[in-house]
């Protein structure tokens, strides 16, 4: 048998942890997976996830990678620099509550401060990526 994909607990999770946190929530309009047309600037985005098996003799494990996006509309990287650094402090090294699985750990990968090309030029966008690694509890 093997293990269930992590997939949508690491996005649950994840979703929880950033909406849980008072200072993340007083620097974004909101924490998406679909953004709406109206959404007010600057806000986060829960992107895409890749999955990999790290399974071992007798047990079942994944590494989930997700990514996560910053959107602000600012003359400058530091805002979404700051919202990416708060997200940081809550996803790398810390424990997840995950449904159905065991979280062996978070790590951040990297993170990339791009600017939107198209005019008016005043968009930034900040991509980070984690790995969090689970494995199937023992029966």
């Amino acid at each position: 048998m093997s293990a269930p994909s992590p997939m949508l607990p690491v996005q649950r999770a994840v979703y929880g942890r950033l909406t849980g946190d008072a200072t993340l929530m007083g620097l974004v309009s909101g924490v998406y997976d679909y953004v709406p047309e109206d959404v007010t600037w600057p806000y986060v985005v829960i992107g895409e996830a890749l999955e990999v098996p790290e399974n071992w003799l007798g047990g079942f494990g994944r590494q989930t990678t997700i990514t996560v996006h910053v959107w602000t509309r600012a003359r400058g990287h530091s805002l979404g620099l700051g919202i990416a650094a708060r997200i940081t402090e809550l996803l790398d090294h810390q424990p997840l509550t995950l449904d159905g699985l065991h979280h062996v750990a978070t790590r951040y990968e990297f993170s990339q401060a791009l600017t939107d090309p198209e005019p008016p030029g005043d968009i930034r966008h900040v991509v980070l990526r984690y790995r969090v690694t689970t494995q199937q509890p023992p029966p």
